[in-house]
């Protein structure tokens, strides 16, 4: 009897040492395949359209807030932004390295007028309001229609149904990636300005493989041995 508990126990630790195995590669597969895939976004984004690429750096906040931008909103040493929500409420956008160095090169020493500039000026048929044009170089601010499409034409290579993605798309992953990394749901909120859970479950969604990855990880069964 004690021969057979004993095959029994070697058995189920055999057993379980593979699931672990099968578990951590599993995990591993879906942090790689997640870090390809943001690789993939943020490289696009570079390679596009100057003020395009800074914002889609700050892809977890509204693009539309990100555009509203003027120069005098941003406090550089904090990597932050003041933005008006849609809301109407005043709130703070944060950036990190990546966007701290991108910024002073598109400002090129502006101090005033819109953050996000069109590539150039307006004609007299299409002179936008005071707010919306840059007193430095006569240009105005970038719409979201633009740049929508200048990511589209950057990311065109990379996205397999050849459209490509949209500023949309590439918040929902940003949101969703850091939601699979562990991130709470007010820290969420408080980063991409949503006030409710329902419209932030809109851009969160985390993968099976990641929802089966986390499973493993928070395992009592895996605790034990």
């Amino acid at each position: 009897m004690a021969l057979v508990v004993s095959a029994f126990s070697r058995r189920r630790s055999i057993n379980t040492a593979r699931s672990l195995m099968l578990h951590r590669a599993a995990a591993q597969v879906v942090k790689e395949r997640r870090a390809e895939r943001w690789r993939f976004q943020v490289r696009a984004a570079v390679s596009c359209h100057a003020a395009v690429k800074t914002a889609a750096i700050w892809s977890a906040a509204s693009s539309v807030e990100v555009l509203g931008l003027d120069v005098g909103d941003l406090v550089l040493e904090s990597k932050r932004g003041r933005v008006r929500r849609k809301c109407g409420t005043t709130d703070w956008i944060l950036w990190q390295s990546g966007t701290a160095r991108l910024l002073p090169r598109l400002l090129a020493g502006r101090t005033r007028g819109p953050v996000f500039l069109t590539d150039r000026r307006p004609g007299p048929a299409r002179t936008p309001a005071g707010a919306d044009l840059c007193p430095v170089t006569g240009r105005a601010r970038l719409s979201y229609e633009r740049a929508e499409y200048l990511f589209k034409q950057a990311t065109k290579r990379i996205d397999p149904t050849g459209a490509g993605y949209t500023l949309h798309q590439l918040r929902h992953s940003r949101l969703t990636h850091l939601g699979e990394d562990g991130w709470s749901s007010s820290m969420l909120m408080a980063l991409s300005g949503h006030r409710n859970l329902r419209t932030l479950g809109i851009y969160v969604q985390p993968s099976t493989e990641a929802v089966a990855a986390a499973l493993a990880e928070h395992d009592p069964g895996r605790r034990r041995h």
